[in-house]
């Protein structure tokens, strides 16, 4: 029995490498044609355009890799079964589930090597994948100048332009940023704008210069211009590494997201006590309504209340109306707080669901795989690729579709990330319970099955 675990996993790796490389490099061209023009004209080396490529791989491979996982099985059962080599060994006594053991163990060796490299290879390359394209995109400015919007990343002066037809610039405004003595702003009809290895050259066509002496506002001087070359030393021309920045719930690892949703529910609980305190002191009462509507109902219970109550004059009632008023205020903005508080500590629970689910999606998608391959009996790379990205399709809608709804809190997180892997589990458990039945859940009767009985019966 040892031999055919062992032959079962070989079927299954060449399959998943083969699977895989071709996933990736689907994903990785796309993404390239999509990226290639954050390197035009930045005068970047290949190391770095290499670096910043190598460090966006780690995503598209946390990705790629379920679904290599589903194609891979589908492949490898599929063959197996197309070569009459699951009948011969459900002839020989063996079950379909110890036929299915060695890939369930495939994948979850799979899913456990997955698990490590999202929680703590993924984190570490996402952050200096954004950090290097932060770095990039800061380069050469004159790539970045897009019409109608404000360019503040030129060293000592702001600048705008109406419009852009190729390299030149038309209707070219420039501002002087630090607090100097004077104050320069510059109108141009056209202007040019090139990078040397340490400075910016501004070239502008008729136009004028306005300067205003800041300390004595009767002092203004306008010159017009023909043709006007401003020289902008920038250092940072070059690439400059940055060493530390705040992360994103992606860029985290387990026990930084921990501490954010910690913090979150820290100062969840103070603005509680904080309004439940104000509230006590306002209305008598010791409780904290729900939501805003339950604490705007309990108010207005409260004041018909109070204006029913003989034993207090005019004024009193007319302070205590003002307080209610302002505790409405307050409890309005206190549970807008704690919703937003809510909503931060759900985006980073998300992200530690997912980075648990999608690897445990890689044991249901075996589930799955190993019954639909024996279905269809053919070991093909089509057919495997057209059922494989039709049940990773529908996965992932439910997945992207989990995380939005608990991003925005209407559904838990726990909910939202792994509901598609229980329905995942359902539809694998259904095909593989039938097929160790040896009656198949349903018809797949393929073009090729068809034709090849038709010519057994001629």
């Amino acid at each position: 029995m040892r031999l055919l675990p062992r032959y079962i996993v070989r079927e299954l790796i060449l399959p998943f490498i083969f699977a895989l490389g071709i996933i990736v490099f689907i994903l990785f061209i796309n993404f390239f044609l999509r990226a290639v023009d954050r390197f035009l004209g930045k005068g970047l080396d290949l190391f770095t355009i290499l670096e910043y490529l190598f460090l966006n791989l780690a995503w598209i491979v946390a990705l790629a890799v379920p679904m290599a996982v589903l194609i891979a099985t589908l492949m490898a059962f599929g063959r197996l079964s197309e070569d009459n080599e699951i009948n011969a060994l459900r002839s020989s006594g063996i079950s379909f589930l110890t036929i299915l053991q060695p890939a369930l163990l495939f994948g979850s060796a799979v899913c456990l090597m997955l698990i490590f490299f999202n929680t703590l290879i993924l984190p570490e390359m996402n952050f200096h994948a954004r950090l290097l394209a932060g770095d990039i995109r800061k380069m050469r400015p004159g790539m970045d100048i897009e019409p109608g919007h404000f360019i503040d990343n030129i060293p000592d002066y702001s600048m705008i332009i109406r419009s852009k037809n190729g390299n030149l610039m038309e209707d070219v405004r420039i501002f002087s940023k630090e607090s100097k003595e004077v104050q320069t702003s510059i109108y141009s009809e056209t202007g040019e704008l090139s990078t040397l290895d340490d400075a910016i050259i501004l070239t502008l066509y008729d136009g004028e210069i306005h300067e205003l002496d800041l300390e004595n506002f009767s002092n203004y001087r306008r010159i017009n211009f023909e043709k006007h070359i401003i020289t902008i030393p920038a250092d940072d021309l070059m690439l400059n590494r940055r060493d530390t920045a705040n992360r994103s719930d992606r860029e985290m690892t387990l026990g930084l997201m921990q501490e954010k949703k910690t913090k979150y529910a820290e100062r969840k609980i103070n603005v509680e006590e904080r309004l439940q305190n104000t509230i006590n002191k306002v209305t008598g009462l010791e409780i904290l309504p729900e939501n805003f509507a339950d604490a705007q109902k309990m108010l207005n219970y409260y004041k018909e209340e109070i204006k029913q109550d003989t034993s207090i004059t005019a004024a009193q009632l007319r302070l205590k109306e003002r307080r209610i008023r302002s505790l409405e205020r307050q409890a309005k903005n206190e549970y807008r707080l704690i919703e937003s508080y809510i909503k931060s500590g759900n985006k980073y629970s998300v992200e530690i669901h997912k980075k648990f689910s999608l690897p445990i999606a890689c044991i249901l998608f075996v589930l799955v795989g190993a019954p639909l391959g024996t279905l269809s009996q053919k070991g093909g790379f089509a057919v495997a690729i057209m059922l494989g990205f039709g049940f990773f399709l529908i996965y992932y809608i439910f997945l992207i579709g989990g995380e939005e709804m608990a991003d925005r809190n209407i559904v838990t997180p726990m909910i939202g990330m792994w509901t598609p892997n229980v329905i995942l589990a359902f539809i694998g458990g259904y095909l593989t319970l039938h097929s160790v039945r040896e009656r198949a859940p349903i018809s797949m009767k393929w073009p090729w099955q068809k034709s090849h009985v038709n010519d057994e019966s001629t």
